[in-house]
């Protein structure tokens, strides 16, 4: 074998849709805790907290542009309507919650390229059990803001996913539309993706239909028509609906739909939705290639423009 044969055999290194450029200014940023905000070494939160204890507790994933955070509005329609199905009082309204954030953004003299976690937790408990009751202190609120560029390879290379046995399951046994602190379903789902030498993992849902990754939700395009599942089993994502409603927008066929991996490993193309990475190409499926041409194909680059005009419009 050549050095040219094995470089085009060779498996490429592993990445995820959340990958990063390194910025040396996260080793110094700046974390809100509880209304204070202090160096990130500083950050601390209690061995007690229910979060840290049980998983207990939501969270948000949002994205600075030109000092505002895109699709807020949406976001806390998410935040507010998981803490009130939790029974967790946060204690400050939205107009609260966009104060903190733009606290915590203007102590490390963000503008834009910034990623926020919103993380609310029912709070400190006096013993460390289950009951909720126990959380007695009120919740623990943290904002974590990075400095953070996705990587630009990943618009060209794509995502490897792989089929894994682990479902996102039924709304009583642990409801996904809930974003919730407990992700130990995905985390799996993850670790067996990487088993098999993918990147992320293909979800299905309880009856065996195409779901979601693991850390993004995931669209197909067949004859330039988009399909996503129909949204019963997944995180119901904001970046989710943005391309929903720009596919309605635009004339561009989508469906909501029950589909199977019958028609995800034939598609002429994938893609994967989140509010870090926006719209992330899938190059494979299962060692799968999806589609014949570069990536991304065509319908998910004019997805991409059409996105990146909405945020422009969301943070003129």
């Amino acid at each position: 074998m050549t050095t040219s044969d094995a470089e085009q055999t060779a498996t490429p290194p592993s990445h995820t849709t959340h990958d990063a450029e390194d910025d040396a200014r996260n080793r110094d940023i700046k974390i809100y805790v509880d209304g204070v905000i202090v160096h990130r070494d500083e950050a601390k939160v209690s061995v007690y907290d229910s979060g840290f204890l049980l998983g207990d507790g939501m969270w948000e994933g949002m994205r600075l542009y030109n000092g505002k955070w895109a699709f807020f509005d949406a976001h806390m329609d998410r935040l507010f309507a998981g803490l009130k199905a939790a029974g967790i009082e946060l204690g400050m309204d939205r107009r609260g919650v966009l104060e903190a954030l733009n606290r915590t953004a203007a102590a490390n003299g963000m503008i834009g390229d910034a990623h926020c976690r919103l993380m609310v937790t029912r709070g400190v408990k006096s013993k460390p059990f289950q009951h909720p009751s126990l959380s007695r202190s009120g919740p623990t609120v943290v904002i974590i803001v990075e400095h953070s560029k996705p990587v630009t390879a990943l618009k060209t290379q794509g995502i490897r996913l792989a089929t894994v046995p682990q479902v996102r399951g039924l709304p009583m046994s642990q409801d996904a539309k809930y974003n919730s602190h407990s992700k130990l379903n995905c985390v799996l789902a993850c670790l067996q993706a990487e088993q098999v030498g993918a990147d992320e993992g293909l979800m299905l849902d309880p009856l065996g239909f195409v779901n979601t990754t693991n850390a993004c939700n995931f669209f197909i395009v067949r004859k330039n028509k988009v399909w996503t599942s129909t949204g019963d089993y997944c995180m119901n994502g904001v970046t989710r609906q943005n391309i929903i409603d720009i596919c309605r927008a635009n004339g561009i066929p989508v469906f909501e739909r029950n589909y199977s991996l019958f028609e995800a490993y034939s598609a002429d193309e994938a893609f994967l939705t989140g509010s870090f990475g926006g719209q992330t190409p899938v190059a494979e499926i299962d060692g799968r290639r999806i589609g014949d041409g570069p990536l991304p194909g065509p319908v998910t680059s004019k997805l991409q423009g059409l996105y990146k005009d909405l945020v422009a419009k969301d943070t003129a």
